[in-house]
């Protein structure tokens, strides 16, 4: 359609900051030390404070994953159960540290992990099951976790998507073994890049903390004094996975909003609701929003085609969709004969809707417009 240009594009997904933001970056650039330092220690302690435990920052999502996996004694021929529909970033920390990523189906409502599916997956070779809570929404997590409990499987929580999500009244993170956060540019708070792991257990965490700086014991507390370890010791596989204090001070800034953000994501995922769930060609995650904090709003259609003829309307008026995700069973790395049927047919059936903290409530309107319109259209 004419007229699209790049300012009135509808976008899937943003980083939404702003001058506070901006702010901090730049005391950071005038400080001129911007590698692992105190503004990383502050984003922690804040961070520990959200989830009432814990929290060590690395490079990114898929560092958490990997560095949590590692920390907690998985390796090469350990097999870890993850739920195929997921963004590939959770099977590629597992092939990382050597272990094999097993793939099992969702459940057709929630999209997030099948549990009963997870069980028959389980062998002498399982070492941790890793639920991925897809769009912010947790699934049947209490069941994942008895599961676990009964075969003495650690559970390492995919909570890329739910930052600020609430489960049984406690925040995602707050409980359970471990969970791992991802600040992407387009997640719930964003640090540019980066991610944290959060979990009760010290031995663990101190682990996690030498593996970030390269194996190197001990170095994040003189890191976050602006000093370095020169006569160290190294005694394990590490990886340069911390966080810099350029991602920290953006991250810092985004958490201290964090309530006007989520309120914002949640607000417009009800307005989506409102105006699609009379639709009988459609189907949406029945998300409690005073409870999830969506990460992305997702709807499935009755069949590929009219998916496909929704998302190229949509994008003929400048509106991006997205697809979230390929089953990971199905890419050539890791493909498999698993016949996983629900992640397998959602898959082909799903679309993301644009949803960020910038969209305009007149946006969703026009998107839901559209959709009316041409849904019989076909």
């Amino acid at each position: 359609m004419e007229g699209i240009t790049p300012k009135n594009l509808i976008r899937l997904s943003k980083s939404c900051i702003g001058d506070f933001e901006k702010k901090a970056v730049m005391e950071v650039l005038d400080r001129e030390f911007l590698g692992m330092g105190a503004e990383v220690k502050k984003f922690e302690d804040m961070l520990s404070d959200f989830f009432g435990r814990p929290a060590v920052c690395v490079s990114s999502g898929t560092a958490a994953l990997q560095l949590a996996l590692q920390a907690s004694g998985v390796g090469p021929d350990d097999e870890v159960i993850v739920q195929a529909l997921t963004y590939v970033a959770s099977f590629q920390a597992i092939t990382a540290v050597g272990a094999i990523p097993v793939a099992c189906d969702v459940d057709s409502d929630s999209l997030c992990m099948d549990w009963h599916d997870a069980e028959k997956k389980i062998t002498k070779n399982t070492k941790a099951i890793m639920p991925v809570h897809y769009s912010g929404g947790v699934g049947e997590l209490s069941e994942i976790y008895k599961l676990a409990k009964e075969n003495s499987l650690i559970v390492i929580e995919d909570a890329a998507h739910a930052f600020g999500s609430e489960y049984q009244g406690i925040r995602v993170g707050g409980f359970g073994d471990i969970a791992c956060f991802s600040f992407d540019g387009i997640k719930n708070i964003t640090s540019g890049e980066g991610g944290c792991i959060v979990s009760d257990d010290s031995k663990f965490l101190k682990k996690v903390r030498d593996a970030r700086l390269l194996g190197v014991e001990n170095d994040s507390e003189k890191r976050y004094s602006n000093r370095r370890s020169w006569d160290f010791d190294v005694n394990h596989q590490g990886w340069r996975y911390h966080m810099s204090n350029l991602m920290a001070a953006i991250g810092i800034e985004q958490l201290k909003r964090f309530t006007i953000l989520a309120n914002k994501r949640r607000k417009l995922s009800i307005q989506y609701n409102q105006q699609l769930s009379n639709l009988t060609d459609i189907t949406l995650i029945n998300h409690n929003y005073d409870q999830v904090v969506p990460h992305i709003f997702v709807v499935r259609f009755t069949s590929t085609l009219l998916r496909n003829h929704i998302s190229n309307k949509l994008n003929e008026y400048g509106i991006q969709t997205g697809l979230h995700y390929k089953p990971n069973h199905l890419l050539s790395f890791y493909r498999t004969n698993s016949n996983l049927k629900n992640a397998e047919q959602v898959y082909s059936k799903l679309l993301s809707l644009p949803l960020h903290p910038d969209l305009k409530d007149t946006d969703v309107d026009l998107i839901c417009n559209l959709i009316h319109r041409n849904i019989n259209v076909i």
